[in-house]
């Protein structure tokens, strides 16, 4: 089976590459590298299961077809996991534009792309839909507390119309399409620059300078190890069609910043030293998915906090802080 999938040398995507090569199948990686890194996919490469097209998804259905065509070698697309995206406030906020791109454009273009190979498609949205919450926990029927014209729009927005795209194809073109949205994941191959929780608390551990909380560190956030997150995504591909159908992805431990940062600084090893710093603007103050409808899937999150962060931790000592 040969899959393609955008954002391939990111964090969430080479875990998929990995994934999806370890059960046998074929896989074209297509990432323009702005937040991904090649060595993320050194190993699927080394396979000889996973190519690498080194693209920006942010086109034209024809310019992208024309990239894809050599790769293909006639070859016809079985499944695309869409996943191109930065996905960290600092990273957005640096491609705030390229962002709503990827999300817009780019995912209609792939779309074209799944109609006109028979491809089933799954675009992975993000917890950020749902903004601000004010249901909580957040169910996937939740339409979103979102300010459409904020300094997180271009992902919020983007991810939104992404979504939109996705449930307008299926309706009138007959695309085969599944939706998942994401919620806090870690683990190895995070970026260490890219300002997320885990990487943040990493850089300031091994600096031995204290961990800066935005706001009060009483925001909560679910916290869903990477393998948890992965085995999901591949079960709602695998699935007969979820009729428009978003699926939470996501462990419904909730925990405050600070305490997430109490733990880390445990596992780590390191002294609970704590610098309080000014809110991101748009900072949602609660998180946590309703995953009735994963479950009814069969699954449920496996990995306890405090294994996840051993696992990254053991991970992100071993590479250099640079890594991203």
């Amino acid at each position: 089976m040969l899959n393609v999938v955008t954002g391939g040398a990111g964090f969430l995507g080479s875990h998929l590459v990995d994934a999806l090569v370890a059960r046998g199948d074929d896989v074209i990686i297509v990432d323009n590298l702005s937040t991904g890194n090649i060595r993320n996919v050194e190993g699927a490469i080394e396979t000889g299961r996973a190519t690498f097209l080194y693209a920006d998804v942010g086109q034209a259905q024809s310019a992208l077809e024309s990239l894809l065509e050599p790769v293909l070698a006639g070859r016809p697309i079985a499944r695309i996991y869409h996943l191109a995206s930065a996905a960290s406030p600092e990273a957005y906020g640096a491609f705030p534009w390229e962002t709503l791109t990827v999300n817009s454009l780019g995912t209609m273009s792939l779309i074209g792309v799944a109609l006109r190979h028979g491809a089933r498609f799954l675009y992975a949205s993000t917890s950020e839909i749902y903004g601000d919450p004010l249901v909580h926990p957040q169910p996937e029927s939740y339409f979103g507390n979102v300010d459409p014209i904020g300094e997180r729009a271009c992902y919020d927005e983007g991810k939104r119309f992404g979504e939109a795209s996705v449930s307008v194809a299926v309706r009138s073109r007959g695309l085969d399409g599944r939706l998942v949205r994401f919620f806090n994941c870690y683990g190895p191959r995070m970026s260490a620059a890219d300002g997320r929780l885990i990487p943040a608390l990493h850089e300031a551990a091994i600096s031995n300078t204290p961990f800066e909380v935005h706001g009060t560190g009483l925001q909560t956030r679910s916290m869903t190890f990477v393998d948890d997150a992965i085995s999901l995504l591949l079960t709602v591909m695998d699935r007969p069609q979820l009729w428009l159908q978003p699926v939470n992805i996501g462990n419904d431990e909730e925990r405050t910043v600070l305490e997430i940062a109490e733990s880390f600084a445990r596992v780590a090893g390191v002294p609970f030293d704590v610098r309080f710093v000014p809110p991101r603007p748009g900072d949602p103050q609660r998180r946590r998915p309703d995953l009735t409808i994963a479950r009814s899937l069969g699954w449920s999150p496996t990995v306890p906090l405090e294994s996840g962060l051993r696992k990254t931790i053991d991970w992100m000592r071993s590479v250099s802080l640079n890594y991203v």
